[in-house]
């Protein structure tokens, strides 16, 4: 896996809220995902997914970081006072997705997938 998450920030409002991402290898973030679910203990986290986002595909260089804010906006890119490359993306939604103690980030890489319509 070549993105880890680092952490969760202005947890509870879906203006300001977003999860920050490192990259730790050149890849596509458009291989992964990442989901809202509960926390269970040091060792596990809920099966339940709440909330889950795809990364649109796009180049990504290790050291660059990622942002995925919950609110609505353009994805876009800037350097950030280190001159480190940022990737910022917008969930969209109007309402939070980190608002409860006992949530979790969990990050999906995505190696091949299929579908079919229901």
């Amino acid at each position: 896996m070549n993105l880890k998450i680092l952490s969760v920030k202005e947890k509870g409002d879906a203006i300001k809220e977003y999860v920050l991402l490192e990259v730790t290898g050149d890849c596509d973030v458009g291989c992964y995902g990442l989901a809202d679910t509960t926390f269970v203990n040091e060792k596990a986290v809920s099966n339940r997914l709440r909330h889950f986002y795809w990364f649109p595909d796009r180049s990504v260089k290790k050291g660059d970081r990622v942002v995925l804010r919950t609110g609505k906006g353009k994805h876009d890119q800037y350097q950030d006072g280190a001159g480190r490359n940022v990737h910022r993306f917008y969930w969209g939604l109007d309402v939070p997705v980190w608002n409860d103690t006992g949530d979790a980030a969990v990050l999906f890489e995505i190696k091949t997938w299929k579908f079919t319509t229901a």
